[in-house]
């Protein structure tokens, strides 16, 4: 079994990602900072449930603090690097934009220089499918152009793209770079819709409704995330010198061996049916109180899953009102409701 190293192993995708792969019988290194952007508790909790495998070792610090993270992938030593950390949201990133530039941009610098002074056989970095921004062509294929992003945030994604590239060119640092798809599921984040909808209904409290409902988003449960990433851990972007066989779609650089892969649904689903699912899995009536578009947010994504299908074999397949249910079953048993 193999030795992995998981930034971001308290949030939400990172503890999904690291309990799998420890099931599964690997050596995960997790590191994360615990940033307060969210209840830290539920951060902790997360860790303590890594921390009951003999196999998990955990580092507590902040990617953008130098040395640090050098430091630990030196000790852990790690085959593979999977980076999930990062400062998210996209409104937040209206109010705090050096948070951004400091998790996303300088912290990300640092996970490069330790994987390439590491020399991993792989390294997998998340993006976002907010950096298609504006694009309006859907659903949205990774060889699309991608110059118009909408927030502060999907720039700062954009950027850790860009200077993986260049990484994986002049290092031949092979990278794979994944574009998340509105990830959703048990021990989610309190930022995100499907949390704060549920909590609402449940307190029988209004819900903001934003564009007044006509937004589209692909639903990504994390189970299927979390198998998608660990079959793309073993598709590694050849060097561009070796004679691969070609992959339909692929967005494989021809100059370093990058390339970057939509990890969503391929189904486009209107916020208000998402809502219906809520109000299903909790048995309750939402209050829905329409709201304009918030900056910085854009009205539909939707991802072309094929590139991820040809080189893994795997589709994503969880139906939204289970996957939905399976959130609220957790959320009433973690809270008590």
């Amino acid at each position: 079994m193999g030795r992995i190293l998981v930034t971001g192993s308290a949030g939400f995708i990172g503890f999904h990602l690291a309990r799998h792969l420890l099931e599964a019988g690997h050596a995960v290194g997790g590191f994360d900072s615990l940033n307060p952007y969210y209840d830290v508790t539920l951060k902790q909790r997360r860790h303590e449930i890594l921390g009951a495998y003999p196999a998990f070792t955990p580092e507590i610090a902040r990617l953008e603090e130098e040395g640090r993270f050098a430091g630990f992938a030196e000790t852990f030593a790690p085959e593979v690097i999977v980076h999930l950390a990062a400062q998210a949201g996209v409104r937040y990133s209206i109010e705090q934009p050096r948070a951004y530039l400091e998790a996303n941009v300088t912290g990300s610098f640092n996970v490069l220089e330790a994987a390439r002074a590491q020399g991993v056989r792989h390294l997998l970095m998340a993006s976002t499918s907010s950096v298609y921004g504006a694009n309006t062509n859907m659903p949205y294929r990774e060889t699309d152009k991608a110059d118009s992003q909408m927030s502060f945030y999907a720039a700062t994604k954009k950027a850790t793209e860009s200077m993986g590239h260049a990484w994986a060119h002049i290092h031949g640092l092979p990278i794979t770079m994944f574009r998340f798809f509105t990830v959703y599921g048990p021990w989610g984040r309190p930022d995100m819709a499907l949390f704060k909808f549920t909590r609402a209904i449940l307190r029988d409290e209004p819900i903001d409704v934003y564009n007044r409902g006509e937004m589209y988003r692909d639903f990504t449960y994390i189970d299927d995330l979390v198998r998608g990433i660990t079959l793309l851990m073993e598709a590694v972007p050849p060097a561009p010198d070796t004679d691969a066989a070609p992959v339909p779609g692929d967005s494989l650089s021809p100059v370093a061996p990058w390339r970057v892969v939509n990890l969503g649904n391929s189904t486009k689903v209107k916020l208000t049916d998402f809502i219906d699912a809520i109000e299903a899995a909790t048995g309750r009536t939402a209050t829905r109180n329409l709201m304009p578009m918030q900056p910085g947010d854009v009205p539909a994504t939707w991802a072309d899953a094929e590139l991820l299908r040809a080189l893994t074999g795997y589709a994503p397949q969880t139906d939204l009102a289970e996957g939905v249910a399976a959130f609220v079953d957790w959320y009433r048993d973690y809270y008590g409701t």
